[in-house]
């Protein structure tokens, strides 16, 4: 039986992310508006969010591990070739982070939390053995040097947008929490309610310093990525995900549910639709110099998003997958 909580949670995941991309796209400065204060809210969250459900999918529907590694090859490709409009791709870090995984794929339950921690322990270390801000144009967000071996690596795997390390961490959470009975309301309350202690104590470190430098260490921003951040991100992914299982059925009997699960099951497609898209919009439009204010690039990521789940239902009536999904499942079906 398909989860549709999970679908909805990926939906969601990729409406926060859009709202995120699109104002760094934009290069909008924000303000002190609700716009500003919710988008910030989802910087770092909802891109988590979005890697802890690939974990579940990994442990939730397990595939041969050939057909995982030829996926991530085909993600890494997409990913290679999307750095070249959107140099915050996450693609080509998911192909990394489900290399990473596979040599545990079949572990024990267990196993999944402790690598989350090695995971966090690598990343955490790597702020204080190795310079986070090297390649960084902190005013631009550029990052030079990429393309260079020593580049790719230092940005892969350490100081990137998002780092092998830690960030891998949310793929092994997602994991284990995909061995968990999810249909069940108990392990759906007990995701909601860790996940939501687990954000609020997060918080609790980076109020108690004063000193600035270790603020920034133990604060829950996702730039740079320490400890108390993954906590928290992680948080707040158990938290919705949890919720999102729990309302399934309320949205189903409002007739909710499958209009939000259904661009979930497309958001591969649609993550791609929002660059070429949605940004190729906003360049057409000559609104890609921070001219715009942040009410109005919320209101466009608002309107595509709204846009992604007409575009899927429209997509449904000739295809019952997304184009991307439907050539990942071929592909990777010849490896089967």
């Amino acid at each position: 039986m398909r989860l549709h909580g999970l679908d909805i949670a990926r939906f969601f995941a990729f409406c926060g992310m859009v709202l995120v991309n699109f104002r760094i796209a934009a290069q909008v400065t924000a303000g002190n508006d609700f716009a500003s204060s919710l988008t910030n809210a989802l910087e770092g969250r909802a891109a988590a969010l979005f890697v802890v459900l690939a974990g579940i999918g990994l442990t939730l529907s397990p595939s041969p591990k050939r057909v995982i590694a030829a996926r991530a090859a085909i993600l890494f490709a997409l990913g290679m070739a999307n750095l070249m409009i959107f140099e915050a791709d996450i693609l080509h870090f998911y192909a990394l982070y489900f290399f990473v995984a596979l040599p545990v794929l079949a572990a024990p339950t267990r196993v999944f939390l402790w690598a989350a921690l090695a995971a966090a322990a690598i990343g955490f270390a790597g702020l204080f053995l190795l310079d986070y801000e090297a390649n960084w144009n902190w005013d631009t967000l550029a990052y030079s040097n990429f393309w260079t071996i020593e580049g790719f690596v230092r940005h892969s795997f350490f100081n990137g947008w998002h780092p092998v390390f830690p960030w891998v961490s949310f793929v092994f959470l997602g994991m284990w929490i995909g061995r968990q009975a999810l249909g069940n309301k108990t392990v759906q309350n007990r995701l909601i309610l860790l996940g939501l202690a687990a954000s609020l104590l997060a918080l609790l470190p980076g109020l108690l310093v004063e000193n600035p430098e270790l603020r920034e260490l133990l604060g829950t921003a996702s730039i740079p990525p320490g400890p108390f951040y993954i906590i928290a991100a992680s948080g707040s992914a158990c938290a919705m995900i949890g919720l999102m299982l729990r309302l399934g059925n309320l949205l189903d009997q409002l007739g909710l549910a499958e209009w939000l699960a259904a661009p979930g099951r497309m958001a591969l497609s649609l993550y791609v639709a929002h660059i070429i898209l949605g940004m190729g919009t906003l360049e057409a439009m000559g609104q890609l110099d921070g001219s715009l204010t942040p009410e109005a690039i919320f209101g466009f990521s608002l309107g595509f998003c709204a846009l992604a789940m007409v575009m899927t239902w429209i997509w449904n009536l000739l295809a019952p997958r997304g184009p991307l999904e439907a050539m990942m499942r071929r592909i990777s079906e010849i490896f089967r």
